[in-house]
């Protein structure tokens, strides 16, 4: 496996006058990884060289994120959805196997939902947009006055001092350690205020106090078509493992893959494994092939399950 050093240094494109920052590697059919919130394509830096050696991989910063764009503007699945389609055409890419993580998983759901003709896969790994359960640390970002605090403590460094953060973090009730690692990092990245701003509309615009207020469950049936992998960490502490169990059990064709000892990260506990997972299950199906006549018909006379 290639090391995860040899990632080389990300691209930029301007799409509707904001820079979007992007990993493109390898060579094969396009795969695309979308990074939960408050990460970045970094967050794939120890399976994509690996993911290269079959498959053009392409791994952006979604607006909001990463080196990307930080503007004043729309957060929504809907709007990652829409701008991670512009992408892919502005890169040359007409299909591609969709991979999110968390955030990214929600935003996969929604990309084949809005353009299903577009998706010859999808893979959910620890998904958001399943059920409700979310962590506190989450939901506390949509409370009165997180405006004001989580800036605060983020600037002060107070959310990424090393080992006092991974202290926290563990107190929180995270135990894995990539999955702690994970946190942290995304937790460095709010010290910059235009990022910390971008966290709060992103969560604020799927998560409320109680929990996840988007949920995908009554449109999942429009992906009987499309070959679907389910991959979560047996002990996520962010996002229950149990809304994978349930999406599968929705998804009748759909094929599940826990990952016993995982947290919220199962392809950071163990890389390995995650790649030869994505790879069997890309080389064992046929792309979708859905078109405007196969959704229609779905829309028309499918049942939400």
């Amino acid at each position: 496996m290639t090391s995860p050093s040899a990632l080389p240094a990300p691209r930029t494109i301007e799409l509707h006058g904001e820079p979007v920052s992007y990993h493109l590697l390898g060579d094969g059919p396009p795969l695309l990884l979308i990074h939960g919130i408050s990460g970045s394509a970094e967050s794939w830096s120890d399976v994509l060289p690996a993911l290269a050696e079959h498959h053009t991989v392409i791994a952006p910063d979604l607006i909001g994120h990463g080196a990307s764009a930080k503007p004043h503007g729309d957060y929504s699945l809907g709007a990652f959805a829409s701008s991670l389609r512009d992408l892919l055409v502005a890169l040359g890419h007409e299909r591609a196997t969709i991979v999110g993580h968390s955030l990214g998983g929600g935003i996969a759901m929604q990309f084949s939902y809005q353009f299903p003709e577009r998706v010859e896969r999808l893979v959910l790994v620890d998904s958001g947009g399943l059920g409700r359960e979310v962590h506190l640390m989450l939901r506390a970002a949509t409370l009165p006055g997180a405006d004001l605090v989580l800036p605060a403590l983020a600037w002060t460094g107070a959310l990424s001092a090393g080992a006092r953060g991974a202290r926290m973090l563990g107190r929180l009730g995270l135990h894995a350690s990539p999955e702690i690692r994970g946190i942290a990092d995304g937790f460095e990245t709010l010290e910059d205020p235009d990022a910390c701003r971008a966290f709060l509309h992103t969560a604020r615009s799927i998560i409320d106090a109680g929990g996840q207020r988007v949920s995908a469950r009554d449109r999942l049936y429009l992906a009987q078509d499309i070959p679907t992998l389910i991959v979560w960490g047996e002990r996520d502490s962010l996002i229950p493992v149990a809304h994978g169990r349930a999406a599968h059990e929705l998804m009748p064709h759909s094929r599940l893959e826990v990952f016993e000892g995982a947290g919220h990260f199962p392809f950071r506990d163990d890389p390995m494994r995650f790649v030869s997972v994505l790879l069997s299950f890309i080389d064992g199906s046929e792309p979708a092939s859905a078109g405007p006549e196969t959704l229609r018909g779905m829309l028309r006379g499918g049942v939400a399950a």
